[in-house]
């Protein structure tokens, strides 16, 4: 019993170390691409879509997480919002789509993430007295220039099951832009059409455990599911949001009726 336990440990361990070597080299593999254009210097935004979707499925895939489109992902300009379960949804949203990421002004100040973070066109917000309205006009003003952004608007993570009540002060960026709003889904399936209950991060597990887990899983796949756009034009700030929480429930409840073997139980 031991020696199988001692084998089981052993395998374990064999994987993560595997997964994490092939995460290494993909990172340095985005830092010599990133050279290469010089988007250390100036991020080339209108190159950069493929790049980072290039990079974003290379590392979904050294934690052994396919990223499958149920329905082809258009690569049109908006505001894009997604679900968000874990923290693999930031590589596989970037897989699939053409949008820029927002982040805390202080994120690019880490060592080796946030110099990709730089040079993959990362929009850092500053947040100075958390209004959140100021952020809204910052996301407008560079939507406004052309360039796609993407958020997660339920503001936390959750199990994968259901869509949590969003927050919609982001959405005034697509209004003051007259950009139309991209909603898509994500639901991450086993091998056998059941919900992943390794990769969704949410209530007291910790970043280390959570790393562990999807490590350790096996055969997963993060189907995505884009829906249909929503113009803002004679939309309030309150009304996009209910039009966008009706939308991505009944996106995710869809999803999961094409991708699941086994409903997913609250």
């Amino acid at each position: 019993m031991s020696q199988a336990k001692s084998g089981f440990s052993l395998k374990q361990q064999w994987g993560r170390g595997k997964q994490i070597a092939g995460m290494t080299t993909t990172i340095a593999g985005g830092l010599r691409a990133a050279q290469r254009i010089g988007a250390f210097k100036q991020p080339p935004r209108e190159k950069l879509p493929r790049y980072i979707q290039a990079f974003c499925r290379k590392m979904a895939g050294s934690f052994g997480v396919k990223v499958v489109e149920v329905e082809p992902v258009q690569q049109h300009h908006g505001l894009w919002v997604s679900n968000h379960v874990s923290w693999m949804d930031i590589p596989v949203v970037g897989t699939v789509s053409p949008a820029f990421f927002l982040s805390k002004a202080e994120i690019g100040e880490w060592p080796v993430f946030g110099k990709l973070a730089h040079a993959a066109g990362t929009v850092f917000i500053e947040r100075g007295s958390g209004d959140a309205g100021s952020v809204a006009a910052q996301i407008a003003s560079f939507l406004a220039k052309g360039f796609s952004v993407i958020f997660f608007p339920e503001a936390t993570t959750t199990d994968g099951k259901k869509i949590k009540r969003i927050h919609g002060t982001l959405l005034q960026a697509a209004i003051e832009a007259d950009v139309p709003v991209r909603p898509i889904v994500i639901a991450y399936v086993n091998k056998d059409g059941t919900l992943s209950e390794a990769l969704p991060y949410y209530g007291k597990l910790t970043m280390k455990d959570s790393m562990k887990k999807v490590l350790d899983s096996k055969d997963v796949t993060a189907y995505v599911l884009p829906l249909a756009p929503i113009d803002p034009a004679g939309f309030s700030k309150s009304e996009l949001t209910n039009v966008l929480q009706s939308r991505m429930q009944e996106g995710l409840a869809e999803l999961h009726s094409r991708v699941l073997n086994v409903p997913a139980k609250d």
